[in-house]
């Protein structure tokens, strides 16, 4: 009886890293999940411990060889998904300085408006595809330059943490395309690293790692570390591609006009294309997958984090019940929400609690209710925003047609896919049909299939229809998604007034004086 090949995806995320063991086929044999801190000290500072994160991925894929018994001989490969944004400076043994900057830390927020407003930084997006924003290596560079000399004048290499895990299992600085692409620092049309960039940042190539395509593999695997894992040292090691775009891949979304919408925390909203695109107006990314698949679209802070805001601040007789019962607070928070028409009668929210990515790009944004009368009830809010979350993705996906033109279909995943009545909104507020693949290791399974594409197992990744599983449809209700599309462009306009008033309060904040 011939024996089961077996791959590993392993997706390092800002809160808890993931690894799945599947079978070749797609089947998904075992997984395993572990959490670690995020540092947040002030609200301009995240910052992650990389020997935390880097335990972490030992620990998972120790977890999957355990619990599924697989022989090591059998796995056939291990790929990587990774957050992208992520800043350590390491020193000549690459030991960490600091602790591991993520895409969430403002930090640099002066030097991303000076880039933006004096630098130039305009021209380089359309060279980079990277928005100037605070998330970005580039800006967060800058401000370690300018703002923290002692560390980095200490730093021999700047990476992030997927080269960090790198590092210490095979002893080589090499980053891929789709990780690097995600820095500012990339030049999307050469492949290579961007000269203005660097100059601005004072650094130079030799102070980063090496680049090399999202199908790299590489063997060897520190005998030490194979061990822990269960695995032989010679195991295939791809050094895969970011969360965003292995996302896509994940759920099927890599054909032209199919769009992936995703809700965690945060949240993004990507599709495919065949080459660089880029938007005069900069409101969108766009990021590597392989030479030929190219990933644009717009990554929002505010998605799941709106929802546990709401249940921590405002339900805790809801809280209560749900424990009683013995069910997610959150099941019983939609319950409410659905007693309320769509459109929260008039109530409308801005989700900005966290500043804001696309389509803003305004770090100083922030959350508001606009329309609230007395009428208006706790319910009412809950929905409110539910919908204004979905409302923003939708301003993403406005940005995003001018440049691909409205797509024919959407895929959505994340943890929001657990409400079939936030699946609903989406299909009435984006006016389109909702597919909701069952699988909901999206980006494992993305890195997995590249695993497959760079060992020349498939010369496609036509494979993946075969391995999402079953599907949920949600198709639009006319009356819900009128209502919505006469409530949107007022939720638009509002946004875009209070861009003065957003960076004046923010700016009173900042300033207050806490006991």
């Amino acid at each position: 009886m011939a024996k089961l090949s077996y791959m590993i995806g392993i997706d390092i995320g800002t809160t808890s890293t993931k690894a799945v063991l599947f079978e070749e086929n797609g089947k998904i044999i075992a997984s395993a999940n572990e959490g670690y801190p995020l540092y947040t000290p002030t609200t301009d500072v995240a910052e992650q411990d990389p020997e935390e994160i880097f335990e972490a991925v030992i620990s998972t894929v120790k977890q999957v060889m355990r619990k599924s018994g697989a022989d090591p001989e059998c796995v056939i490969l291990v790929s990587f998904s990774a957050a992208m944004h992520s800043v350590i400076p390491v020193d000549q043994d690459g030991k960490p300085i600091m602790r591991c900057l993520t895409w969430a830390d403002n930090r640099s927020v002066e030097w991303a408006n000076r880039l933006k407003n004096e630098l130039n930084g305009h021209d380089i997006y359309l060279r980079t595809g990277t928005p100037i924003h605070p998330m970005s290596p580039l800006t967060k560079l800058m401000w370690l330059r300018h703002d923290i000399p002692e560390n980095f004048s200490k730093a021999h290499k700047f990476i992030s943490i997927k080269e960090f895990v790198f590092h210490k299992l095979f002893q080589q600085y090499i980053v891929d395309y789709s990780i690097a692409s995600a820095t500012g620092l990339f030049n999307l049309q050469q492949l290579d690293w961007d000269s203005e960039a660097l100059t601005l940042t004072g650094i130079t190539p030799d102070q980063l790692s090496e680049l090399v395509p999202t199908t790299h593999t590489i063997q060897g695997l520190n005998e030490r570390y194979a061990q822990e894992m269960g695995l032989l040292p010679s195991t295939p090691f791809v050094i895969g591609a970011s969360d965003g775009v292995l996302s896509n891949l994940g759920v099927d979304a890599i054909d032209p006009g199919v769009v992936a919408v995703t809700i965690g925390t945060s949240g993004a909203i990507r599709t495919v294309v065949d080459q660089p695109v880029f938007d005069p107006k900069g409101r969108i990314f766009c990021y590597a997958l392989t030479d030929k698949h190219w990933v644009i679209g717009g990554p929002v802070n505010n998605g799941g984090v709106i929802f546990r805001w709401v249940r921590d601040q405002f339900a805790a007789s809801e809280v209560e019940t749900a424990n009683r019962l013995g069910i997610s607070p959150y099941d019983v928070l939609t319950r409410i929400a659905e007693r309320v028409n769509p459109g929260s009668d008039g109530l409308l929210f801005h989700p900005f609690l966290s500043g804001e990515r696309a389509p803003l790009w305004n770090s100083d944004a922030r959350g508001s209710f606009f329309g609230l009368t007395l009428n208006h009830q706790k319910e009412h809010m809950i929905r409110a925003v539910l919908e204004g979350v979905i409302y923003n993705l939708y301003t993403v996906l406005l940005a995003m047609e001018e440049q691909i033109g409205q797509p024919h279909k959407i895929q959505a995943t994340g943890g929001f896919a657990r409400s079939p009545l936030w699946r609903q909104m989406m299909a009435d507020i984006f006016d389109q049909k909702v597919i909701i693949p069952e699988s909901i290791e999206s980006s494992c399974l993305g890195a997995a299939i590249l695993g497959l594409y760079a060992l020349g197992k498939i010369d496609s990744f036509e494979v993946v229809k075969k391995m999402i599983g079953e599907t949920y449809e949600h198709a639009p209700n006319k009356e819900s998604a009128a209502i919505y599309k006469e409530l949107l462009p007022i939720y638009i306009r509002i946004s875009r007034k209070l861009h003065e008033d957003y960076e004046a309060i923010a700016h009173f904040q900042k300033n207050l004086k806490r006991p």
